[in-house]
This record gives structure tokens, sequence and C-alpha cells, in this order.
């Protein structure tokens, strides 16, 4: 079967691929060195991030309770959506009762929010969003979408957002990385004084004292957060964790996965509207808590991907997501985050396909910071889409079943192997249109078990 993401790997131009591989591959490389200088052993801090999460989505009805109860004493208004169209009313409903149609929203980076596509909805509505953090800013100013949960535009390079800037007119062509960061901010930095409404996503929330974390490098969500009169956090229902302890062992273990720092520049807590004497933060606060299909995957075979903490990890070690990109698999949520998530939230009829999406060569697993079993779980989503008539290889297993269980045919097989590259087949030929057919290296294990066999 040809998946969507093999059909866009015969498109992708090769300056995308090298853009996405360039940017990936040292992330992967750095990681556990980043993770060991905090910890000693990235393996335990691993160990404790699975468990933590693991508790979360056992106890994740009494915990939701806990966190409600604890902003609502705080003063935070917490809002419960179904699903988007009810997440995207009801902060449209917040939206017209703060600001005048037509006013600016400035918007901090957020997958949920991107997965509810809420800028289309509160531009239908004549409000004006704003994405400010850079990645998105290039996004949206080009009319794209995200490639990467962690770097929205790890698909370009420096020359292509010059373009993009001088279209727009942000400033003269550069491909100076300051020199752009620069025109960016000066044009963002009024947006801010502009908008009476700030957007932005969660990265944790802390069920003991209702606690909202946000954590970033740019210093975008905090004037999101702090500049504007009120503040409109959406939150995925999974995104909790029990205590403010945690946070310790989350913090480092997110920033190292995601980007291999110790911490990121900037950890904001926000536990409340700005309170009598305080001279900034927003004079009110809504929290979105957003279901659209997690309580169907905490019920299901997959609820174990529910406890992702987006960093990304898993997309940067992926060989599949290394050479396509995000963009392939057509979902918010890409690599093999996505190739679990999306047809959890969507549907295996829909997005069923992206499990093949994949080598299952368990690198994803061994990085992930919470150790979600995602190759197992792909194997189990190929499973259920053969069973509904969404994955369908067409090759013939029956084939592969007589030479398997016939020595004979079996060994006449692979001293066939090496001419195999050279005989044209359709099936070969559809495999290798969108990937490199493996050499040949070294003897066949038969030769080289025959010669130590006592």
């Amino acid at each position: 079967m040809s998946t969507r993401v093999d059909k866009y790997a015969t498109t992708i131009p090769d300056v995308q691929s090298k853009n996405v591989l360039k940017a990936s591959a040292p992330k992967t490389t750095h990681r556990v060195e980043a993770l060991e200088k905090f910890f000693g052993s990235a393996s335990a801090a691993q160990d404790f991030g699975a468990a933590t999460k693991g508790y979360v989505l056992d106890h994740l009805g009494e915990l939701l309770q806990q966190f409600e109860q604890k902003c609502v004493e705080n003063g935070i208004q917490v809002h419960w959506a179904e699903d988007a169209k009810e997440a995207n009313e009801i902060i449209l409903g917040i939206c017209r009762e703060a600001a005048p149609a037509g006013s600016t929203i400035v918007k901090a980076k957020s997958m949920a929010t991107e997965e509810i596509h809420l800028n289309e909805h509160l531009e239908a509505a004549g409000f004006k969003p704003v994405e400010t953090d850079l990645g998105e800013f290039v996004v949206q100013i080009d009319g794209d979408v995200p490639t990467h949960i962690v770097t929205p535009i790890i698909h370009k390079n420096r020359f292509e957002v010059s373009d993009s800037f001088v279209r727009e007119k942000l400033g003269p062509k550069t491909d100076v990385p300051e020199e752009l960061a620069a025109q960016a901010r000066k044009y963002l930095r009024q947006k801010f004084h502009e908008a009476p409404i700030g957007i932005s996503g969660v990265n944790f929330g802390i069920a003991e004292t209702g606690r909202i974390v946000l954590i970033e490098n740019e210093g975008n969500s905090r004037l999101s957060t702090t500049m504007t009169d009120t503040h409109i956090a959406v939150m995925g229902l999974e995104k909790l964790l029990p205590t403010e302890a945690d946070l310790a062992t989350f913090l480092p273990l997110l920033a190292g996965s995601a980007t291999n720092q110790r911490i990121t520049t900037y950890c904001h807590f926000i536990s409340s509207p700005r309170k009598p004497g305080e001279n900034d933060g927003p004079a009110a606060v809504h929290l979105v808590i957003l279901d659209n299909g997690r309580s169907k995957i905490l019920n299901g075979p997959f609820k174990d991907i529910l406890r992702c903490i987006r960093c990304g990890a898993c997309l940067n070690t992926c060989p599949v997501y290394r050479q396509v990109g995000g963009h392939g698999y057509q979902h918010v949520y890409s690599g093999p985050l996505g190739a679990v998530l999306a047809p959890g939230l969507e549907g295996v009829e829909v997005y069923g396909d992206l499990a093949k999406a994949s080598s299952l060569c368990g690198a994803c697993e061994e990085v992930c910071p919470v150790r979600i079993p995602i190759p197992s779980m792909l194997l189990k989503l190929r499973d259920e889409g053969y069973r509904k008539k969404v994955i369908n290889d067409g090759i013939p297993w029956s084939l592969f079943e007589m030479g398997a269980t016939r020595p004979f045919l079996w060994r006449s097989g692979l001293t066939m192997v090496p001419m195999a590259g050279l005989v044209p087949h359709p099936l070969k030929n559809a495999w290798t249109g969108v990937r490199e057919l493996p050499k040949r290296e070294g003897e066949s294990f038969r030769a080289w078990w025959s010669k130590h066999e006592k």
C-alpha cells in the first residue's frame, strides 16, 4: 500500500528534505548528553516520567476534578470542551465579551489551537489573530502549516524566511538570523501593545495547586499572557501533573528532550488573574480544557499515547519523518506521535494508513521521555487497519508463507537475493519509488553459521 506519506515523499523538494534532516538529527545526537548532564541517568528520568504520566492517566478523572477546583479557587474561569466545535464556540464567546470585532489577538505557540483550527474561526468572526512564536509567525504569513510540534519551520531555511519578510515588508533582505529575528520583533511588539486578548497553550497543569505552566525560549508567551487584559489558555485534558514537585523532573526532561537544554529560557507559572496591587497580568484568565477524542483514546488500547509531553524527540529520530517532514502526514500531529494520535483522534478509517509510515526501528520508544511504546501501538493499528480494510499492501503474503515454510525454497531465495536489485518487478518498483533498496553487506547468516557450527 502506498500511504499518504509515501506519496508526499515523491513530491518533496530536496532542499526541504535536507532542511528537516539538518535540523532534526543534531537534537537526537545531543539528547542523552543534555539529560545526563542534569539527571546523571537519562534512563532513570524516563522511568520517572513514564510512571508519573501513567499515574495521571489511571487517575485522570479525580485529578481533573482537583485541578478544576483549585483553578476556580484561584480565580481562573474553567470551561470544558467536548470537541473542537465547542472549544471554538467557547473561545469566540469569550473574545466577543472581552473585545470588539476587528481586535488583534496575540497567540503564543499552541498545538491544541492548531488542532481545533482556531485561527480560521477567529478570522471568520472578524478578529485578527497573530501568531507571535517566530516559527508560527512565519508559517502564518506564508499560509503554511507547522511541520514539527516544537520547531514549526524546521522545513525552511533562513533564505526562505528572509524572502517572506521582504514580501511582507518587514525589512530588507538578509540571511543573518539575528537581523531576521529583529525584524519580526519590531513588528510583533506593536501587536502586543494593540491586543486586548492573548491565547496560549498549556505545557503542564498542576492538579495540586491549579497552576498553569508554560515554557518557551522567545518571551512571546510571557507577553501574550501578561500584556493583555484577557488570557485564554487551551489545554488538552491529559496535560496534568499531580504535584508541583513533579516539575523538578518534567521541566528539564521536556527541555532536554526537545531542544537539548537544561531548562528553557522562560518558565511561566500562572496561578490567577492580576490581583489588587499587581502592576501587570490579565484581569481575567480563562482555561479551556479540551477533550476532542482524548476520552475515547483513554478507554482504548492506545491509551499510553496520552502520556506524551510534546517534546518532538520521536519526530527528530524517526527515519521516515527526517526524510519527508511533517507535511506528508496531513495532520497537525506528525511523525511517530502523529501516526498513533491522528487515527486515535480522527479515526482509523481516516488516518489508519499512517501506521505504515514507519520502519518499526524502535528509535521513537528509545528516545521518548515518558517511554511510550509507539512501535507496539503501530503494530496494533496496522492490524486494526487491515481488519477495517483501510490498509491493504497488495503484497502476496501467501507466497512468503510458502517460501518461509519450505527450507529448499528459502535457501534458493537467499541465493538469489544479490540479483534481486537487477530484476524488474512491480512490487519492487513500488518500494524503490520512495525508498532506497538496502545494500547487502558481508556474508549471509547461514554462511557464517556453517563456519562456526560445532
